[in-house]
Formats: structure tokens, C-alpha cells, sequence
């Protein structure tokens, strides 16, 4: 008994088609594989650099690696307009040689996070250095404080996807700015309040230093608490602006870029 199968022209020629672009499409996945990048749901942690709130509520926020002159001055300008609530964030050699202004910035009710080890850019150490660079800077500042430091400011600001990951798997929180002071050039006093004041917006972090580079912050500063308040604006430590919001963080850029080799403490809230 001899079957005979019948295709219709249009559907053959239709079956033709798709076959011929499938062909087609695995050659171009195989051209390319090299080249195609794999988009995940989850693209790991991410650094923090504001908060999305409708609350006018900021946090000024200080880094400081070296030198004892600016630090407290800049402690005794919060102090004296008010302001119980900001974050510093320290490195570790520096607190370790400057006991007595870290427990300074303790007693004020200041929040410290660690800005590191060695002031050097994390992006080009290996995985095994990052870690190291990480876990001293947490023993130290554990040690002088009596507390462990959840947040990090990376030293110059810079990080990439590795340093990232590394930094959470340690318990971390990476913390960025969205507002620059740019205080660390010293362009002036006017200049800074005025960058600061222009710039500023509910769920921001700000970013200022404290090392003896910067000349003119504890100058600019009761201005800029003067003229963010008449805005409306309190503050808040970093981990009060970040606890309980959504969190704009940035997971795909690397960040490798240096402000000043001179670094500031964490921010205040009031």
C-alpha cells in the first residue's frame, strides 16, 4: 500500500523560512558569543548614593584620612548650630593615631562608618587585598570605637562590581554622594555653600572632608546649615536616611574616579 503526503506550497515554503532564520540566528550567536552580555535579574549589590523620599531630609556626610586641625573645628561648627545627626567616615590609620577626636566625634553622637585601610584605589587590588584592606579597617575602627562599622566610603570613591560584592559578603553597605561639596579644591567658602545649598534635594548625601587639605569647610559649613534648613531641610545619619526607604544605588557602573587624597567623617542628622 503506498501513502502519499501531500504539502501544500504556501506551508512548505512557510516551514522553508523559518528554518533558514534559525540556522541563521545560531550562526550569529555563535559569531558573537564572545561579544553577547547575560543580563540577570539580580545584578548584585549595589553603592548607595541617595535615598528616594519625598521628606526633606539629607545627610552630611565627612571623610577624613589624615592631619588634626580641620576635624574639630568642623565637630565644634555641628555642635554649635544644633546639628545632633551626621556620619563620619574614618580611615584606619587615621583613628588609630587620633584617638582622642574619634571619641570626640563619639561623644557628639556622630555616626562612624569606615572609609578603609590605605588611602589607594580598591578597583586595582586583587580580590584576596580587598579583603584585607576591608577587614583591617574593620578591626581598627571596632577596636577604637567599641562598635563595628556597617557602612564604607571606598578611599577616592572609587570601586568596581568586585569590590562591591566583596564589601557586602562582609556585612558592608557601600556609600556614595549625590551631592559633591567639591570642598576639597578649595574654591572658596561662597563657592562651597553655594555648590552644596544649589544642589541639594530630599534623600541626598552630601559629600564633605575633614582632612587639613580642606581649608574652608568648617567656614562654609554654618552657612550651608543655615540656608538647607531655611529650606525646610533636617538631617539624618546615613543609616537613618537609608533605613526604611528605597534606595537609589548604582549596580552596573564602576566607579574609578579620586576627589582629594584627603578624606572626611560620616554624616550628622538632627
Amino acid at each position: 500500500m503506498n501513502v502519499f503526503y501531500v504539502l501544500n506550497g504556501k506551508k512548505l515554503k512557510h516551514y522553508l523560512i523559518m528554518m533558514l532564520a534559525a540556522v541563521f540566528t545560531v550562526g550569529v550567536i555563535y559569531a558573537e558569543r564572545g561579544n553577547i552580555t547575560v543580563f540577570k535579574a539580580d545584578e548584585g549589590p549595589a553603592a548607595i548614593y541617595k535615598v528616594d523620599t519625598d521628606q526633606k531630609v539629607l545627610a552630611l556626610t565627612f571623610d577624613i584620612s589624615w592631619g588634626e586641625t580641620r576635624a574639630e573645628p568642623i565637630i565644634d561648627v555641628l555642635q554649635q548650630k544644633g546639628v545632633k545627626k551626621a556620619t563620619f567616615f574614618l580611615s584606619a590609620p587615621w583613628s588609630e593615631a587620633h584617638p582622642d577626636i574619634v571619641k570626640k566625634i563619639m561623644d557628639a553622637g556622630y555616626e562612624i562608618g569606615s572609609h578603609g585601610h590605605k588611602h589607594d584605589n580598591y578597583s586595582q587590588m586583587t580580590d584576596e587585598e580587598i579583603r584585607k584592606q576591608i577587614r583591617t579597617a574593620h578591626t581598627v575602627l571596632s577596636q577604637v570605637t567599641g562598635k563595628a562599622p556597617t557602612l564604607l566610603r571606598l578611599p577616592n570613591g572609587d570601586f568596581d562590581k568586585r569590590v562591591l560584592k566583596i564589601a557586602n559578603e562582609l556585612g558592608y553597605k557601600t556609600i556614595q554622594w549625590d551631592t559633591d561639596s567639591k570642598d576639597w579644591t578649595n574654591p572658596g567658602v561662597d563657592r562651597i555653600v553655594s555648590t552644596v545649598v544649589s544642589r541639594a534635594h530630599p534623600g541626598d548625601i552630601v559629600l564633605l572632608h575633614a582632612s587639613d587639605s580642606v581649608k574652608q569647610t568648617h567656614e562654609a559649613l554654618p552657612a550651608i546649615i543655615d540656608e538647607l534648613r531655611a529650606k525646610g531641610y533636617s538631617f539624618a545619619t546615613v543609616t537613618e536616611l537609608i533605613t526604611g526607604t528605597d534606595v537609589k544605588g548604582n549596580k552596573a557602573q564602576e566607579q574609578q574616579k579620586a576627589p582629594p587624597t584627603s578624606t572626611a567623617p560620616a554624616p550628622s542628622t538632627t
